[in-house]
């Protein structure tokens, strides 16, 4: 046994010494091979059916090229000229002393004053020759005139305008007009490829490439009903009233505001959506307005510091912080301080959505708002009025 164990001691330390010296000398002898494998394929549902999320069948698309095709006959340059009355162009044209040396120029420079001319787009919708627009593209206008494509030019009447939308609507008197066709805003995703046409900085009809950037912008004060669609697709003044449509050509938004410190793009639009855009549009061609619900109240977003002190047992909402003396939330019994955290059966959890959802009501009838008054939980019947026009200042 002992003779066995020296053999197998002498015969460790030999191995173990061969390693090492092929290990100096020779170390490409005891490196591993390649060791071949196939791709791994991609895993399936096991056939007992179990549930698995699949992606829905592709929508048809075509190049952006031909999406550009279809709407760019449709989005027209607008311009938009008015006289200004305030004030002589010269501040010395009154003095007497101006006029003895100067003449006829300083009195021409008081009776005609220089109008001033207003540049931005616009989409025609119909083909009865309505066209959608921002209002503060044609705010205070004089004459506007519209350019399209194909280069004729005509002059557009102002069938109305929503200036709580920013939102306009011209009438031109034109045959075989080009119509965009309308998207639904129930079909855009965030990611989804977009092209914003317009006429920037009045250089020309221009295209521009992006994406869907976010959904249901709000708060940024450029209105005060905001649902805005973000994009990075470049918008430059000019662009304001132009179309922002789909890989497949449809009008999903209208043109409107960019996020910018030095004046032009950053990558951070904004369009107002589609739906909104021909809910005023319907409303201003139908009525002469748009007809939007009211309660009579001063919202503002609950803030999560004051519902934690005041023992609020809700972290959304909207804190009322005035109530109009005989408004219809004053007579259903809203108190400043209440918490509104229901509208109509739909949860509340900003003021924007607390706007958007009590401007769809229908004026005179009721609907039921659910707040919190401290830690007390009641439902306010309230007979919903229609919302004042915004005064034009």
């Amino acid at each position: 046994m002992r003779r066995i164990w020296l053999i197998f001691a002498q015969s460790v330390t030999v191995a173990v010494a061969v390693v090492f010296v092929l290990g100096t000398f020779k170390p490409g002898w005891l490196q591993q091979a390649p060791r071949m494998t196939w791709p791994q394929a991609t895993p399936t549902a096991p056939a007992s059916g179990v549930p698995v999320q699949v992606a829905d069948d592709p929508l048809p698309t075509q190049p952006l090229s031909v999406a550009a095709r279809k709407a760019a006959p449709a989005v027209v340059s607008v311009t938009a000229s008015k006289t200004s009355k305030t004030s002589p162009a010269n501040p010395h044209a009154e003095d007497p002393w101006f006029r003895y040396f100067f003449g006829q120029r300083g009195e021409q420079d008081t009776e005609d004053p220089q109008p001033q001319i207003g540049l931005g787009s616009g989409v025609i919708v119909s083909s009865e020759g309505y066209l959608l627009t921002n209002n503060h593209v044609i705010d205070g206008a004089d004459e506007i005139q519209v350019q399209l494509s194909d280069g004729r030019t005509a002059k557009a009447r102002l069938v109305g305008t929503d200036p709580e939308s920013d939102i306009a609507v011209l009438k031109v008197d034109l045959d075989r007009l080009p119509v965009v066709t309308l998207g639904r805003i129930d079909q855009v995703v965030v990611g989804d490829a977009v092209l914003a046409i317009g006429n920037p900085f009045n250089v020309g009809q221009t295209v521009t490439s992006g994406i869907v950037s976010a959904l249901g912008r709000s708060g940024l004060g450029l209105s005060t009903f905001e649902n805005f669609i973000q994009t990075d697709a470049a918008i430059n003044p000019g662009n304001s009233g132009g179309a922002l449509i789909d890989v497949n050509g449809n009008l999903i938004g209208i043109n409107t505001a960019i996020y910018s410190r030095s004046g032009g793009s950053m990558g951070i639009g904004f369009a107002i959506p589609i739906d909104l855009a021909q809910q005023v549009m319907n409303g201003l061609v139908r009525d002469g307005q748009v007809t939007r619900g009211w309660i009579g109240v001063q919202p503002r977003d609950l803030d999560p510091e004051f519902a934690q002190n005041f023992k609020i047992p809700v972290s959304e909402g909207v804190l009322i912080t005035g109530v109009l003396q005989d408004g219809p939330a004053s007579k259903a019994g809203m108190k400043p301080g209440d918490v509104v955290v229901r509208i109509a059966g739909q949860p509340i959890r900003n003021t924007a959505q607390l706007l958007n959802v009590v401007a769809a009501l229908k004026p005179q009838t009721d609907a039921v708002v659910g707040v919190l008054r401290g830690q007390q939980a009641m439902d306010l019947k309230v007979h919903i009025a229609q919302r004042p026009r915004q005064q034009v200042q």
